[in-house]
């Protein structure tokens, strides 16, 4: 098969080992700069170029779009959609997924444990925002973050409203949430592949500080998980309509509570703290369903 893989990053280990999979399985793989690629919208004819040259017909395509490009990314994605190309996450999923307010209102009508989280657009509601918010201390969350970025600790709740009036007066978009103390710099990342928890690990972060991303320095390690730890993940890429996610989990005396669910979870982390093969699980996913999605209506999303 022929399979694309968008990613700015041609060497960074995910992309690499999606590659170095795909080639090892006998497959045609390209990684394509996901900025360099544009489309012709025909009626009909929906094409994608790339560097000056029409590009060829391609059986999946595996979005690996940052944060930064998600309304290009997508749209790149949904034209591959248009063209019969099978995404491993489709543009609505990875759209539904990159808001976190609005990923958060579906885990929460489906009955997803969360930490309380509350939002509001006013400077005059941030006394009442902070009551509904619970105890000090508490999180405060850029809508827009990633990887840690955009997250900040309050001690008190002087602090919180010194902060979110920050916040709103640079007219950025905040979350508040509880701090889950029994689970303070450490959480659970689930990856889940076609509906299956295929590897987790423990993120622990470094010392003074609570958020765990690897990338600002944290430690993984593997981790066996709970039954409803699984289950929880398992649900919330669901509900997100993600075939590949990176679920993010806090364990707490009331249960595991989701905080986050990742369209585009990095491998590295994953891969050496579990052990197991996270982009061969992702291409047995791409052979078993990319046969039958090119008979399938093409999709307009």
């Amino acid at each position: 098969m022929k399979i694309a893989i968008l990613s700015r990053e041609p060497k960074s280990y995910s992309t690499q080992r999606l590659v170095e999979e795909g080639r090892l399985r006998g497959h045609t793989v390209r990684v394509l700069d996901t900025l360099r690629c544009y489309m012709n919208i025909a009626s009909g004819e929906p094409s994608m170029h790339y560097k000056g040259k029409a590009l060829a017909e391609y059986d999946a395509v595996v979005p690996r779009i940052g944060e930064s490009i998600t309304s290009y990314g997508t749209a790149v994605v949904r034209q591959f959609e248009m063209m019969g190309t099978m995404p491993v996450n489709s543009s609505i999923a990875i759209n539904r997924s990159r808001d976190k307010l609005r990923s958060m209102q579906l885990l929460s009508r489906e009955g997803v444990s969360m930490p309380q989280t509350v939002f509001a657009h006013s400077t005059d509601d941030i006394p009442d925002l902070l009551q509904m918010a619970g105890e000090e201390p508490l999180i405060i969350k850029l809508v827009s973050g990633t990887q840690g970025a955009g997250v900040v600790k309050a001690d008190t709740l002087k602090q919180a409203e010194s902060m979110v009036q920050a916040f709103m007066a640079t007219k950025s978009e905040i979350l508040v949430q509880e701090f889950i103390e029994e689970s303070a710099g450490t959480d659970i990342r689930c990856v889940v592949v076609d509906g299956k928890v295929v590897a987790a690990m423990k993120r622990t972060a470094p010392e003074g500080e609570f958020r765990s991303n690897l990338h600002r320095g944290g430690t993984a390690e593997l981790i066996q998980i709970t039954k409803e730890e699984r289950e929880t993940a398992v649900k919330a890429a669901k509900i997100m309509g993600l075939t590949v996610a990176g679920v993010d989990i806090l364990r707490s005396h009331t249960g595991p509570k989701v905080i986050e669910v990742n369209s585009s979870p990095g491998l590295k982390g994953i891969e050496t703290a579990s052990g197991e093969n996270v982009a061969g699980k992702i291409y047995d996913y791409i052979e078993c369903n990319a046969g039958a999605y090119k008979h399938k209506t093409k999709v307009v999303a």
